[in-house]
């Protein structure tokens, strides 16, 4: 009889302790609910967009001069040097303003943009300086621009040169930089911190005028479309870290590419914490 009740006993104890390790157990912190992951992607997804940048200095007389022919040929590959004149702007001051304090902004003021066939630009923030140039045919587009990278769009503030440089070149890229086209010009290169909340979007166009119903920019920012009517700077907002590809096209009243080689250009920035 001792024995039995003994042995019972040790039985409900046994289940006592099985039951209260089974509701510990669905009370463990390590257990994950899978139920709402949907909601949680979708909330996780980043949402950014594209709006107009306002309050920079217009800068509507500012003026960029380079005393040379339209075609300039040069006898052969190596360093070349460009002198620029500058009328109604400053190099190397700060752009006054919020902007600068807003956006990625150079410490060594305002400068000029040098892109030779479309590629992303070198800047230069005094008026002469050296530019190693290879033999064939380049295309040259330099504009001014605010210390926060933003050009300044005016009909005088940008030098459009075709290089001749070498005997007889080939021209590779065949372009005439006398009908509509797109130049690239921001972002570019790396973002950090404060820097990443705002990224300036800007380009510069050529031989032609943005509207609703004509000619417009087409930006794809990690696969999404953004069109672009009116030919001024943009900031994009929301952006997530790492990165970011960026495609402008020029399209014409029927969203169709306008034919050059410089008006489909492709991108890869990168943003960090």
């Amino acid at each position: 009889m001792k024995y039995y009740t003994k042995h019972l006993y040790v039985k409900i104890l046994l289940v006592l302790i099985t039951a209260t390790a089974c509701k510990q157990e669905k009370k463990s912190p390590d257990t994950v609910d899978t139920s709402n992951t949907e909601t949680i992607d979708k909330a996780a997804k980043p949402v950014f967009t594209i709006e107009k940048l306002k309050n920079s200095p217009a800068y509507a007389d500012a003026a960029l001069i380079l005393d040379t022919p339209k075609e300039i040929s040069i006898g052969q590959s190596g360093e070349k040097e460009f002198s620029f004149n500058i009328e109604n702007n400053e190099l190397g001051a700060q752009t006054q303003g919020i902007n600068a304090q807003k956006l990625a902004n150079s410490g060594k003021g305002q400068h000029i943009h040098f892109i030779l066939n479309n590629q992303p630009y070198s800047a230069h923030y005094e008026p002469k300086f050296k530019k190693e140039i290879p033999k064939g045919v380049h295309h040259l587009v330099a504009f001014l621009s605010r210390s926060y990278h933003e050009s300044v769009k005016n009909e005088n503030s940008v030098v459009v040169r075709k290089l001749v440089v070498g005997d007889n070149p080939e021209d590779t890229i065949g372009i005439n930089l006398e009908s509509p086209t797109l130049i690239y010009s921001r972002p570019k290169g790396e973002y950090s911190g404060k820097d990443t909340e705002e990224i300036l979007l800007d380009f510069f166009v050529l031989n032609t005028t943005l509207s609703k119903n004509g000619h417009k920019v087409r930006a794809v920012i990690n696969g999404k479309a953004f069109f672009i009517t009116e030919w001024a700077p943009h900031v994009i907002k929301g952006l997530p870290k790492g990165k970011v590809s960026i495609q402008l096209e020029l399209l014409d009243e029927n969203n169709a590419l306008i034919p050059g080689p410089f008006n489909t250009v492709s991108r890869t920035v990168l943003l960090k914490e």
